[in-house]
């Protein structure tokens, strides 16, 4: 099991390369991206440069069909049983979803359903108990939302707010328990790279943008998994 921490900066930055070196290294072709709606993370001339068989997998078919039409697509809710919808799989991946998941049970056992003997599943998620994160789940949506824009630009698309109700279930650093979660369902935990430090919520704030610097280095030299601000998670059937 590879268990790596890092700085936040870098969740954002290595993100695409992380994703593209485990598709490529491991000659996946027949890949399900979950929850990516109007934008989907692999751009289609990769896909068909690499011969790919790429499914986009999204509750709402307003966002799907937002979508350049080479794509494939389905509306389904993936916490749902699974009953034939989806074809078998050699990569499952998710971002910035598996906090948004109310049921992470039902979410992480139907992608092991779907996944042939060998495939992986990669999500990219915020960990509580990571500050943002925990007033995030704490405040009601109207205040945390109020606060979001205070901090960060940009979250208006399209005239519609887009933020959506975080609930942080099994959204964890690599905790005993959360490990265990996952050994449980049958999976073999391949990586676990955890980021510290929130530093894109404290710009318009110095003293705090400073603060959060010093704990991030901190962290880095001095791991505390309950205090991961966001996680790479590699699992294998």
């Amino acid at each position: 099991m590879d268990i790596q921490y890092f700085p936040s900066t870098e969740a954002w930055g290595r993100y695409r390369q992380f994703l593209v070196d485990l598709i490529i290294t491991h000659g996946c072709k027949s890949i399900c991206e979950i929850g990516g709606g109007a934008n989907p993370w692999l751009p289609i001339e990769f896909v068909e440069e690499h011969g790919i068989n790429y499914l986009i997998v999204d509750i709402s078919a307003e966002e799907l069909a937002k979508a350049d039409n080479r794509y494939q697509k389905l509306v389904l809710d993936i916490t749902k049983p699974v009953t034939g919808e989806l074809p078998a799989c050699d990569f499952v991946f998710s971002r910035m979803l598996a906090e948004h998941v109310k049921d992470p049970l039902s979410f992480h056992q139907n992608i092991f359903r779907i996944l042939k003997p060998g495939g992986l599943a990669f999500h990219f998620f915020p960990t509580l108990f990571a500050p943002p994160f925990v007033l995030n789940f704490l405040l009601p949506e109207t205040l945390s939302y109020w606060l979001l824009e205070k901090v960060q630009s940009g979250r208006q698309r399209g005239g519609k707010r887009s933020k959506f109700p975080a609930f942080y279930r099994w959204c964890r650093g690599p905790l005993r328990s959360q490990i265990a979660r996952f050994k449980k369902l049958g999976y073999q935990i391949v990586h676990y790279h955890s980021f510290f430090g929130n530093e894109g919520y404290y710009k318009r704030f110095r003293p705090l943008a400073k603060l959060d610097q010093w704990a991030t280095s901190y962290l880095c030299r001095n791991p505390q998994p309950w205090l991961t601000s966001y996680a790479y998670l590699v699992l294998k059937k």
